[in-house]
């Protein structure tokens, strides 16, 4: 341990004393939201740049003044405190807009994945008990297919919200542009009586099974995300500018960045959506001195032409997750990046890691009460002693983690009080104890001198939930799809790795139906395609004459993971879809060698 190391740990706990202050416990109760945080943010920095998206620039007070007109359009449509309303935009500023306004008035807002249509946005829209559907002009036909589902009879309201004008308002909605247009910039009466314990957000997460499920984010959880990231992950203030790629009806950028800039009155610096070739042209010309990642963004960036002058840029500190140990240093080094304030957490869950003390290749520790226990993956199932608890495993041994649940690390859960109580472990070391159960595979480390503090790295998941494309996909709702197809008899969907890729890639066995020989691909792809947004499509499939399952007729996958798409291993028949393609074709051993060396393009 050296004296430098020391040092280091030293400055960076810095942070501690306010970092505690910040994240001190407060009663439900008490009066907060985020859009009072804008309020007096745009009330202590009214002329500072609040957001930059497309040329486009609005101050503090802007942003908050368009907010508050869209707040009394809502109004004005009957919307009202508790009331639940469906926002389905791509990133950009009215999407902020819509977000404040809505919680100035404490109605909730669901987040609605861009990329679902059909079935699973019906779903999404259904279980949250929208009353209201706030829409893009970019994503018209995604809405107009679905609205007529009767499971949508409760959506009262349509609202528009245009953005290139290449398409009108449709005669079913209303124009939430023209509604606002006359409302007051003032800010309403409602957001001050706004309470901690208000649901502020739904946030849809794919669990072990079935459709998405949504889970609720309360104010307390949302300024208490933000306070982290602010505090001690990105360490900014008003004279920062925050890079936001991601899309923010997912909580990383939404809470982390968004959160951080709305407590401190930073700048955000919004795209659309990623891209690598444009990042550090815009990060030095807009300032920015923080940048909210997630692994595959960073792998994208190394990926791009290497330039001499890649280090000098105005960046200090990324807060993400997903950053493997592969991609940490080369990262760090290239871009002159000084801090990567790594974090662990999901939106529904009760605990969260953060790498605080900048420590390479963890994602930091925590205060919260947890466990790690033992895991059997092929079984997919705990492991249990003589007596039927959870055993804890060894340091440094991976194990399944548990965050304990009390009133102080309460979890708040999903609208599905079924799906809520399945996360919950109930007696895993004693009786009447409760545990969240994350789903997650994680193992401590040894990072050095860390205070007293135990780090821990992100292992892997477990069970019928893998990560692929920055998004969590639930294998049994691939499965549902792709049994829905009339060749198929049963399959098997499972995660399987790429080199050089963050995640896992989806892979299903298929058997056939008894009578067919041979897979129609152009009708299996054109179903697959038309039914799972394309972070969820399976990219191998292998056929098989039937599907290996226990003695409880439960799917075997340890084995499916281990031969993955080995050609060498598998006498099946094997298809890939590759990069950019929409058809599936079979493997054969060129691009089975490109996607070995991780030249493949996934």
């Amino acid at each position: 341990m050296s004296i430098k190391d020391v040092a280091n740990t030293l400055s960076e706990a810095k942070v501690l004393p306010g970092l505690a202050r910040e994240m001190k416990p407060r009663p439900m109760i008490t009066r907060d939201c985020f859009a009072a945080r804008v309020e007096a943010t745009a009330a202590r920095h009214p002329q500072h740049t609040a957001v930059i998206f497309e040329g486009r620039k609005l101050s503090w007070n802007e942003l908050n003044a368009y907010a508050n007109r869209y707040a009394g359009a809502f109004r004005d449509a009957g919307l009202k405190r508790g009331d639940t309303a469906s926002v389905m935009l791509e990133n950009r500023i009215e999407y902020l807009a819509v977000l404040i306004a809505l919680n100035k008035l404490g109605a909730t807002a669901a987040l609605i994945n861009t990329n679902l249509t059909g079935g699973p946005l019906v779903h999404c829209m259904s279980i949250t008990d929208s009353g209201y559907c706030v829409f893009g002009e970019e994503r018209i036909d995604s809405i107009a297919d679905v609205r007529k589902d009767p499971a949508l009879e409760a959506v009262r309201h349509y609202l528009y919200v245009p953005d290139t004008g290449e398409s009108d308002c449709p005669d079913w909605a209303a124009d939430l542009e023209v509604e606002a247009m006359d409302q007051s910039p003032e800010n309403p009466p409602e957001t001050g009586r706004m309470t901690l314990g208000d649901t502020a957000l739904y946030i849809f997460t794919s669990g072990t099974t079935g459709l998405p499920k949504a889970a609720v984010l309360s104010n307390r959880r949302y300024l208490l995300t933000a306070a982290l990231s602010w505090k001690a992950g990105l360490r900014c203030d008003v004279h920062d500018c925050i890079y936001l790629c991601l899309p923010l009806y997912h909580g990383t950028g939404l809470f982390l960045g968004v959160g951080a800039a709305f407590c401190t009155g930073a700048t955000m610096f919004i795209r659309r959506r990623f891209s690598a070739s444009n990042f550090l042209s815009e990060v030095r010309e807009h300032g920015a001195t923080c940048f909210i990642y997630i692994g595959e963004l960073c792998r994208y960036l190394l990926n791009t032409p290497p330039q001499a002058n890649d280090n000098r840029n105005p960046l200090k500190t990324m807060m993400g997750n997903g950053l493997r140990p592969d991609v940490w240093h080369e990262f760090k080094n290239r871009f002159g990046v000084s801090r990567v304030s790594e974090f662990y957490g999901s939106s529904e869950g009760n605990v969260g890691f953060l790498n605080f003390l900048n420590k390479d290749c963890t994602v930091g520790g925590t205060t919260l009460p947890i466990a790690l226990v033992k895991y059997d993956v092929d079984a997919d199932e705990i492991v249990r002693d003589s007596k039927g608890h959870c055993i804890k495993v060894a340091p440094g041994e991976p194990g399944l983690l548990l965050g304990k649940i009390t009133p102080m690390t309460a979890f708040e859960g999903y609208t599905s009080k079924e799906a809520t109580e399945k996360k919950i472990l109930r007696g895993a070391f004693r009786r009447g104890d409760a545990w969240f159960n994350t789903g997650d595979l994680m193992k401590r480390v040894d990072v050095g001198f860390a205070m007293g503090i135990p780090h821990y790295q992100f292992v892997d998941r477990v069970g019928d939930t893998f990560r692929w494309k920055s998004e969590n996909v639930s294998t049994n709702e691939v499965g549902e799809v792709i049994n829905g197809h009339p060749q198929v008899a049963f399959c098997n969907v499972y995660g399987v790795e790429i080199p050089k890729t963050d995640g896992r890639a989806g892979m299903a066995a298929l058997a056939l139906v008894e009578g067919v020989e041979n897979l129609d691909l152009a009708s299996f792809s054109a179903h697959v395609c038309s039914q799972l947004p394309a972070y969820a499509r399976p990219v191998f499939l292998r056929i098989q004459r039937e599907l290996d399952t226990t003695g409880t007729f439960k799917l075997v996958k340890g084995e499916l993971r281990n031969q993955a798409y080995d050609l060498q291993q598998i006498s099946d028949p094997l298809y890939v879809m590759k990069p950019g393609a929409s058809t599936y074709e079979a493997l054969d051993d060129t691009f089975a060698s490109a996607i070995r060396a991780g030249e493949a393009g996934y």
